[in-house]
């Protein structure tokens, strides 16, 4: 079947309003033109879409299937001419990547500015996700690069190292803890604490650790960002389990205390996946050449006091 563009519009419109005239009236159109329309768009279907009533018009079952497929495909085709706008500006290639919750906040912002400075032609679509979501991702095509965490398996993927970080944890200033240098999370899995929103990788696997030890941690409060998890702590909401990085690199409200962490588990390792490299576009190796040599750089200057 074929759809017009300004009939789809229209009937969206006219459903949304409950009303022929001023839904023709919202896309520019005469009363008797968006009626025709309308009648034309049913007979095509082969249902009626809309019931005419005294004070206006209401959807059908029918209708409603219409109305939310017409939103999805008008939907579809904007994100499309956004997409493509970019290509009329000069752009001429784009690279896709996921990553998870701390590559996308931390490590990724200054790496992808300084790709895109050597590459102005370049667009860089970045979305966010938790890591065996972006390992389905690159494996199906929808993403040329991944950054991932933790010990998710990537099938086939074809793996190189990243980053290194490592959890600790943070106290307020003035807590019994605050003049321990190391502890092990068993010593405070029964305590108060701030984390990120459950989906995130780091929130996932640090109630996972908690239940190996047989408890539920006491989630006191969720929030979206390390920055908020620090600013929370700082408060006396409760602890906090963050990455080294976070406090290295993020602004903090106010002072907190890190804690180094004894378990093995400590560490964290953020690692790049792709289909295969030698299949990627020239400018999906030449970002991904550079996340790995930011990589190693990072790693060869690494040795530096845990931040208090």
């Amino acid at each position: 079947m074929r759809y017009d563009l300004i009939d789809l519009t229209l009937f969206v419109a006219v459903a949304d309003a409950g009303s022929l005239s001023r839904g023709a009236r919202q896309c520019h159109l005469a009363t008797s033109s968006a009626s025709h329309r309308i009648t034309r768009l049913e007979a095509s279907v082969g249902a009626t879409l809309l019931e005419r009533r005294p004070h206006g018009m209401a959807l059908t079952p029918a209708g409603e299937v219409m109305r939310e497929g017409a939103r999805q495909a008008i939907a579809r085709l904007e994100q499309m001419h956004a997409d493509l706008l970019p290509y009329a500006s000069g752009v001429r290639a784009q690279v896709s990547i996921r990553a998870n919750t701390t590559a996308t906040n931390i490590f990724l912002p200054d790496d992808l500015a300084d790709y895109l400075r050597q590459h102005p032609l370049v667009r860089v679509t970045l979305k966010e996700a938790a890591s065996p979501d972006i390992v389905r991702a690159v494996a199906s095509g929808e993403a040329q690069i991944g950054v991932i965490g933790g010990e998710v398996s990537t099938g086939a993927l074809h793996v190189q190292p990243y980053r290194q970080d490592r959890l600790v944890l943070v106290v307020p200033p003035g807590d019994a803890l605050a003049s321990r240098a190391h502890l092990r999370f068993a010593e405070v899995v029964d305590a108060p604490f701030v984390t990120l929103h459950t989906g995130t990788g780091v929130h996932t696997f640090i109630m996972g650790k908690a239940a190996e030890l047989g408890r539920h941690l006491d989630v006191r409060i969720q929030v979206h960002s390390f920055e908020a998890v620090l600013g929370m702590v700082a408060a006396g909401v409760g602890y906090g389990l963050v990455l080294q990085s976070a406090l290295t690199r993020m602004p903090r409200p106010r002072q907190v205390v890190s804690l180094g962490l004894e378990d093995d588990w400590a560490p964290r390792a953020l690692r790049l996946c792709v289909r295969d490299p030698s299949r990627l576009s020239r400018h999906g190796r030449a970002l991904l050449d550079l996340l790995a040599s930011r990589g190693r750089c990072a790693t060869q200057g690494s040795d530096q006091p845990t931040s208090r």
